[in-house]
């Protein structure tokens, strides 16, 4: 089955290293990105930190989905996500690595096939799925009261 959908984004430079992004069928002007100094003056996101947020966004509706799925009523999930950025052999800054934890509002034992859920949501996330290649990305997810119902206990081991 090969169902294609274009996604579109346009940028124009808006001074030194500030950008403005324009999203395709989206009801906002546009978002400006910059890098961090010295390069920019940090008045936007920069490319790593839309990275992180395209993650953490994809995984949120993915498991919101889910839940829902099963007649679920979640209340406002809240998701963090933090890489270190680390030099390859060549010297060349990369993000080898991106942890993403989601968290619930409400325990564990309010939802209906969370087992199922927990094992299956990860892999209707785009974006996840498509840096994976080049990026391992580490997901956990907590309950209100902080247990860990999947992933790593330490989230953000090591950055």
């Amino acid at each position: 089955m090969s169902e294609d959908k274009l996604v579109r984004v346009s940028l124009e430079q808006q001074e030194n290293f500030s950008f403005l992004v324009r999203f395709d069928d989206a009801q906002i002007d546009g978002l400006l990105t910059d890098e961090s100094a010295p390069l920019g003056k940090g008045a936007g996101p920069n490319p790593s930190q839309l990275l992180l947020a395209a993650l953490a966004n994809c995984l949120s509706a993915s498991f919101l989905f889910a839940l829902r799925k099963f007649h679920n009523q979640p209340g406002r999930l809240r998701a963090e996500a933090v890489t270190r950025l680390e030099r390859d052999l060549a010297g060349h800054w990369h993000i080898p690595k991106a942890w993403v934890e989601l968290h619930l509002a409400e325990g564990a034992e309010q939802h209906q096939q969370l087992t199922r859920i927990l094992e299956q949501f990860e892999n209707f996330c785009i974006v996840t799925q498509s840096v994976r290649a080049g990026i391992e990305v580490e997901v956990t997810i907590k309950d209100a009261q902080g247990r860990v119902l999947r992933g790593d206990k330490s989230f953000g081991a090591g950055a």
